[in-house]
């Protein structure tokens, strides 16, 4: 069956034909050929689509009267601004439903873009709401914006770039955070509008996630923040110009009481910009600014790191931590027969692992085939592979693992299994340097099937049903949703065929659930760490095969399928409040149905 179905992987239209049968076996005919329609036309959507608001909805927010009276502050720094674009953000915040706001201008233009000064004493004068001051040229964006903080006068301030515009609603729905949710920080999601005024891309983000932040700036716009909170991290700094937002924002979330993200589209980003020479500088060096403020936000967190910019994915970042210690790294690997796999695993283990203190424990679980025990003679010659033996009866992959656990010597963990094939030489490293952090729970590598495609990216609680792994089966290459494939981050879930754990904090959860003995295990693990205060993260910088259940086979028969069907209960049991929730690092814009990050 296994060998079907990796036939089926690697033949790229028989996997496609697989799954439009899955489909119309689900949904119908009628709903799949809507899809494939949908996927095959390029939908051109314009900018106004997505701001619109109903007249109930206009009259219902214009109507509401929130018991906090907050003022909001949106700050802008303006420098040789074009009219259009100018007028576009101005007229953005006159729109807005909510109506205690004041809008503060600060005009760095030159002599030849008096045209700037015009257009904003025009707007002075219909609206007392907007403040507007003319500054030096030579004035820095950094510097720009204090400006416009020291002439604002709000409880909240709000960052608004001169060429983008907000949604009508946007200041409503922050003061609904700031009032439902008490939060002192809040980011919305964004799109990309074009010269013609067409959606170009839609960024849905997820929940605040520090290790998905210093690998690149996805919160970006819009953000609020209490001017209390501002007080404390302190104003925009000049030395970080071209990556101040980044700066500032890295600041801000490390010391907000509540930070509070709206999974809706408010803040729309004009992408319209053609590419010239001094652009090319200006990138470099507004890279390098980034580059210091993850720097700078590492040490002061005393992680010592290298940051490096991904050449290839501009704006986005690898920090690769220094190993402080080297603790003992505990490989524990169930196994039942298959000599030839187990061989495999452990020949790639030996011969490509360049960290050097680590044991293997094989947890022997009632082989019968004399090549599995010829193996194991064979393997005693290595000093730091042990053979335990399990010898209960029946499968139980948490009571496995556990009791290899119990003989495991290692301050961090390795769940590795038999069917796994290690790629990246430095494997144990890239995932130590996140598992040493007091903060990390649980580390995933990024695994392939043995065609090249993905296994495992991360796992999503509540896709399919329970949890499910995305881009499932896409291209080895694929760079995925705003970079998803490229960056290390933080995630709920990853999958225990290859995890790295602290020993200490496994214990500590309650280790593997045993009531799981055969699906769900490593969810419920991952569940109980984030749960217990810790965060999960998954590097694709650790690479690995996985010939994903190809030494016990899949859930085909009559016992196993009960067995699923009772896990996938207990689970829904247990874990009802997460699964109502949805999962933080995912955007609930995105189909649970569907594993590539499609929109619903």
């Amino acid at each position: 069956m296994w060998g079907i179905l990796n036939f089926i992987r690697r033949n790229r239209q028989l996997f496609l034909l697989v799954n439009v049968l899955r489909s119309i076996k689900k949904y119908g005919f009628i709903k799949t050929l809507r899809e494939i329609a949908g996927g095959m036309r390029q939908k051109k959507v314009p900018l106004q689509y997505y701001k619109g608001l109903s007249k109930s909805e206009k009259k219902s927010q214009l109507n509401m009267v929130f018991y906090k009276k907050y003022k909001i502050s949106i700050i802008t720094s303006l420098h040789n601004t074009p009219e259009q674009y100018l007028a576009d953000m101005i007229e953005s915040v006159t729109e807005q439903t909510y109506s205690n706001w004041e809008l503060c201008l600060v005009d760095g233009s030159d002599e030849n873009n008096a045209n700037v000064k015009k257009l904003c004493d025009d707007y002075v004068q219909k609206d007392s709401r907007i403040k507007y001051v003319k500054v030096d040229n030579k004035l820095g964006v950094s510097d720009r914006l204090n400006e416009a903080i020291k002439i604002s006068s709000g409880d909240f301030i709000g960052h608004l770039h001169q060429s983008d515009v907000l949604h009508p609603s946007c200041l409503y729905e922050i003061m609904k955070a700031i009032c439902n949710e008490d939060a002192d920080f809040i980011y919305s999601d964004e799109a990309y509008f074009s010269e013609t005024y067409y959606v170009s891309l839609r960024h849905h983000k997820p929940n605040y996630a520090i290790d998905t932040l210093c690998s690149h700036n996805y919160i970006s716009h819009f953000t609020a923040f209490s001017r209390n909170l501002l007080n404390k991290a302190g104003p925009f700094r000049s030395e970080y110009d071209g990556s101040q937002d980044y700066d500032i924002i890295l600041r801000l979330t490390d010391i907000a009481s509540k930070i509070y993200h709206i999974n809706k589209l408010l803040y729309f980003h004009r992408n319209d910009k053609k590419p010239i020479p001094s652009d090319v500088k200006k990138k470099i060096e507004n890279i390098s600014a980034a580059e210091k403020v993850i720097d700078e936000y590492l040490k002061k967190h005393n992680k010592s790191a290298l940051v490096q910019s991904k050449i290839e994915l501009p704006g986005y970042y690898r920090v690769i931590y220094n190993i402080a210690e080297n603790p003992l790294v505990s490989i524990i690997i169930p196994n039942k027969d298959n000599a030839p796999m187990l061989r495999k695993c452990l020949s790639s283990i030996l011969h490509k692992t360049t960290y050097l203190n680590y044991e293997i424990l094989i947890v022997e679980n009632n082989s019968k085939d004399d090549a599995t025990f010829a193996l194991y003679e064979e393997i005693k010659r290595y000093k730091n592979i042990n053979i335990v033996y399990w010898k209960e009866q029946g499968f139980n992959f948490s009571e496995i693992c556990n009791f290899g656990v119990q003989n495991a010597n290692g301050q961090q963990l390795v769940f590795l299994n038999n069917d796994i094939i290690i790629i990246s030489p430095n494997w144990i490293e890239e995932m130590l340097m996140y598992s040493q952090r007091r903060d990390i729970g649980a580390v995933g590598a990024k695994l392939y099937y043995i065609n090249g495609s993905i296994q495992h990216a991360g796992v999503v609680l509540g896709m399919g049903d329970i949890a499910g792994h995305v881009y499932n089966g896409a291209p080895h290459d694929t760079i995925g949703y705003m970079g998803r494939l490229q960056i290390a981050q933080n995630i709920s879930v990853v999958t225990a065929a290859c995890m790295m754990i602290k020993k200490q904090v496994f214990e500590d959860v309650g280790c593997f659930a045993t009531e799981f003995p055969n699906s769900f295990n490593d969810v419920d693990l991952c569940l109980k760490i984030r749960r217990a205060g810790f965060l999960n993260a998954w590097t694709p910088y650790a690479e690995a095969y996985h010939l994903e259940s190809k030494s016990r086979g899949y859930n085909t028969n009559t016992k196993r399928k009960r067995q699923l069907i009772l896990d996938t209960a207990l689970f829904k049991k247990r874990w009802e409040k997460e699964l109502t929730a949805g999962d933080p690092y995912y955007n609930i814009n995105f189909s649970y149905e569907k594993t590539d990050f499609s929109f619903v």
